[in-house]
């Protein structure tokens, strides 16, 4: 039998079911080196001090890593890293004014991942977990 017609072991039906969806899934697929880069920004993602500081500079224009850590409530060396890898990934920017750092979205943060990843998915697992649902709007 071929790969593209078989008859999967226990679903009791030939596959594929639908050639055309797949065929279109296989055309917009992900290349693998894609899909990995893709998980590693999304695994900076996966940090709840990182997570915080890019909600916070979304609330705000700029801060410094000490205003960071009074807004965060954490410690310099969990915000301090947390900025490395996230200006290391290019989600943040930094200026200087002299001694003191100042921190930002860079400009190329794309506006979806804010709206839907700093925000929306927020409210998402709210609304599953139960809580009261606390809009900005």
């Amino acid at each position: 039998m071929a790969a593209q017609d078989r008859d999967d072991e226990g679903l009791g039906h030939q596959h594929p079911v639908d050639p055309e969806r797949v065929a279109a899934a296989r055309r917009r697929q992900l290349s693998v080196d894609d899909a990995s880069r893709l998980t590693a920004l999304l695994g900076l993602l996966a940090d709840p001090v990182r997570v915080r500081i890019l909600y916070a500079l979304d609330s705000v224009e700029e801060l410094c890593v000490g205003d960071l850590v009074m807004a965060l409530n954490s410690t310099q060396d969990a915000v301090g890293y947390g900025l490395r890898m996230l200006r290391t990934a290019g989600l943040v920017t930094n200026r200087r004014a002299g001694r003191t750092v100042y921190y930002r979205l860079a400009d190329e943060f794309p506006e979806p991942l804010r709206e839907h990843c700093l925000r929306r998915l927020v409210q998402l697992t709210r609304r599953r977990d139960g809580e009261e649902l606390v809009t900005d709007d």
